[in-house]
Order: structure tokens, then sequence, then C-alpha cells
């Protein structure tokens, strides 16, 4: 059993189905991701098959099942960001990383997520890291992108 996600059920003692999203919110915030076991234990907290659990969960796009990577990407697809490339730079970013969007990459450096509208239309395209912005991004700045933060994981790990 996961000690925080059974916390976090802990705070739930008596709720029924009606507090499954805001559970599903609170375990993501604290995991990360939600992985098999928080589904099928929220689901014996709720007394709900995990498939249903599973079920809604699927249906909305805010919820990940993998862990993201130390360094999260998130590219814009707004209008914007589209009519200004961003499909060439999401294009770059998957063959790079040799991921698609909702994947980490092996090393657990990268994970890439594609977003609606970040909300910096005038910057487009625009790609957020971990929440700092990269405003005007091409094919091109996005290798440099990648280099810099491989060299902060790097040194990280390396100390």
């Amino acid at each position: 059993m996961n000690p925080s996600v059974q916390t976090i059920l802990d705070k739930y003692v008596g709720e029924g189905r009606d507090s499954l999203i805001p559970l599903l919110q609170e375990v993501q915030d604290r995991e990360g991701y939600l992985s098999r076991d928080a589904l099928k234990l929220i689901g014996r907290h709720l007394n709900l098959p995990a498939s249903k659990i599973y079920g809604v969960a699927t249906f909305y796009n805010q919820f990940r099942f993998e862990a993201v990577g130390r360094y999260h990407i998130q590219v814009c697809r707004g209008t914007a960001c589209h009519v200004k490339g961003s499909a060439k730079v999401l294009e770059t970013l998957t063959r790079e990383l040799k991921i698609r969007p909702g994947q980490t990459t092996r090393d657990g450096l990268f994970s890439i997520e594609v977003v609606a509208c970040i909300g910096a239309c005038g910057l487009a395209p625009v790609i957020a890291v971990n929440g700092e912005f990269h405003a005007g991004v091409t094919p091109e700045k996005i290798k440099e992108i990648l280099r810099t933060y491989r060299k902060q994981g790097a040194e990280a790990i390396h100390g």
C-alpha cells in the first residue's frame, strides 16, 4: 500500500463517488501521476470498480498515467502558436527525444504534454518547461533548449 495515497484517502473517510475527481486531483498533485495501484486504492476506498475510476480519469485530459520527467515540456498548440509553427516545434521535440506526447524519456529526464493554450499568444510559438516559458521557439531553438536542460540534468546528477 502506498502510504502517501493512504494519507490522502484518510481525509476522505465516509465520502462517496462525488469526491472522486478531487481525490484523483490530490493524488496526482502529490504523486505526479495516477498509478495503477493508486486507482485500485481509490476504487476500494470509494467502493467503485477500478475500471470505473480509470474510465472517469481518462475522460479528463488533466490526468496522467505516467510519471512526468524531471523537465516537463508543455507545447502550446493554440491558434497563435499553430499559425507561428508549433507543429514543427512539436515534431522536432518528438524526434529529438524519441517520445510522443504523454510519454517520458527512458532516463526520466523529459516528458512532453500538448496543451490547448498556454495563454502567452503574443510570444508564439511558446513552450513551457516546468513552468518556465520559452518564447518564439523554432526547431533550431528546441535543440538548444534541450541541450541546456540535459546539461542541468547531468550537473544535478553528478553534483
